[in-house]
């Protein structure tokens, strides 16, 4: 009887990719997936330390799955992922049921890394933050059935945004080789994906220097020339990297989605550079400027935060006129919370809780009427959707568009993969509902 392995993820599409690559080398060493982690000879707990919630949210979860090892003593339950990063040996002292504490950058070796811990029996932690990118090969069919796929171009950061633990815990910027990312890709759409997000901490500024130079937007053009891949997208964006010759692609390149998710954080430039975003508020306003003048029909997503450490009532009402002024098609919203090690955490000048949340609702109903609004103006015409399964309402088909959005719909499951036309009938402010009415 072959032993069964669970994995929970907890963050962002980087997170899940690197569930896949985890998972990759569990199929590849014998193990089959679980579907309840009572039924599991592995547990992996995919962390992460953005913000406090997913934090707390993390450590609630070990908690947990230390008690269910406590009745199972052979499971062997490892936390990886940025707060295994972040935490590491303190991890293992609180919680001494956990086998392996392992930091993002380790997970290419997680097959080495498991023969060491069933060999000896000892405790691991692998925490390095140094070395490339080494991903072990997809297993045969395991991405059959999926519409949708992610790709990882570059892993770390080397920005050190002040209010930010990313670099601490992802390392500084490494890119991979194209040719593995191009493979990848391939390999994926051989399999019937049909959408390929390319992630990275900060896509834009992916470089390769070998006998031949790329950047992001030769590797984009690459990938576009894809044969069977339908859409490209790509996520997330840094302001200050992005450039002309990237916003260009937008225009020349046709499977790029016209979505860009182009964090903001703030919309005062004293707050900014308090934040050590490296661009101002005018200079954001022109690239959004240039995107629409490129594409006019391109979706603008993004992160914002509020109450970062000193940021006053007129600061944050320049936040709001930006998302005024900017009309985003959806905002990422959240408090500022001190993450350990950063800069912004030693500042003495900290908003209150109170009026963290009192700005946060101002914000977020201010975004929910701006997206109704651009919904609704929606209704009655006819989107291009790719068919990616079933609706969370259970009886529909969802998809997206290509600006994002997510639409629901009645429709046969042989479309599944096709893009096909939907008449929008309904709009919500998270959600469309349409009928189809052609190929």
């Amino acid at each position: 009887m072959s032993k069964a392995f669970f994995i929970t993820t907890m963050g962002c599409q980087m997170n899940d990719y690197d569930s896949d690559i985890l998972a990759h080398s569990l199929i590849h060493a014998g193990y089959c997936k679980a579907d309840a982690p009572e039924d599991a000879d592995v547990i992996l707990i995919n962390t992460c330390t953005v913000r406090a919630k997913p934090e707390q949210k993390a450590y609630t979860l070990i908690g947990r799955m230390s008690a269910l090892k406590e009745r199972r003593p052979h499971v062997l339950l490892a936390v990886v992922g940025c707060l295994a990063q972040q935490k590491g040996n303190q991890l293992m002292k609180r919680f001494p049921q956990v086998d392996l504490v392992m930091g993002p950058r380790e997970i290419g070796g997680f097959k080495d890394i498991l023969k060491r811990i069933q060999n000896t029996r000892q405790r691991v932690e692998a925490t390095k933050l140094e070395g490339s990118l080494d991903y072990p090969l997809p297993p045969q069919g395991y991405y059959r059935g999926r519409v949708t796929g992610y790709v990882s171009i570059m892993e770390g950061c080397n920005n050190f945004c002040t209010y930010c633990i990313v670099p601490y815990v992802r390392g500084r910027e490494v890119s991979r080789p194209p040719r593995e990312i191009i493979q990848e890709a391939e390999h994926l759409v051989s399999e019937g994906v049909r959408e390929i997000t390319l992630l990275g901490q900060n896509v834009n500024s992916y470089v390769w220097k070998g006998t031949k130079a790329w950047n992001f937007c030769a590797l984009l053009r690459e990938l576009n020339a894809l044969r069977g891949l339908m859409r490209l997208r790509f996520t997330t964006s840094h302001p200050k990297d992005l450039s002309r010759e990237l916003i260009e692609c937008f225009g020349e390149l046709d499977k790029l989605c016209p979505h860009i998710h182009l964090p903001f954080q703030a919309g005062s430039n004293t707050v900014l550079r308090g934040m050590g975003r490296g661009y101002t508020r005018q200079e954001y306003l022109e690239l959004v400027q240039a995107l629409r003048r490129v594409r006019p029909d391109i979706a603008i997503t993004s992160d914002v935060m509020v109450g970062f450490p000193g940021e006053r009532d007129k600061d944050f009402e320049m936040t709001l006129d930006l998302i005024k002024q900017v009309q985003f098609d959806s905002l990422f919203s959240f408090k500022y919370s001190d993450r350990k090690g950063t800069v912004a955490e030693k500042r003495r000048d900290k908003v209150e809780e109170t009026e963290k949340a009192s700005r946060l609702t101002r914000l977020q109903t201010l975004e929910k009427e701006i997206m109704l609004t651009k919904n609704q103006a929606l209704e009655g015409r006819h989107v291009q959707v790719l068919v990616e399964g079933k609706s969370k309402r259970g009886h529909q088909l969802a998809g997206r568009t290509g600006t994002n959005k997510i639409v629901n719909f009645q429709s046969d499951s042989r479309t599944l993969g096709d893009i096909i036309k939907v008449n929008i009938k309904h709009a919500g402010a998270h959600s469309l509902t349409g009928e189809p009415c052609g190929p």
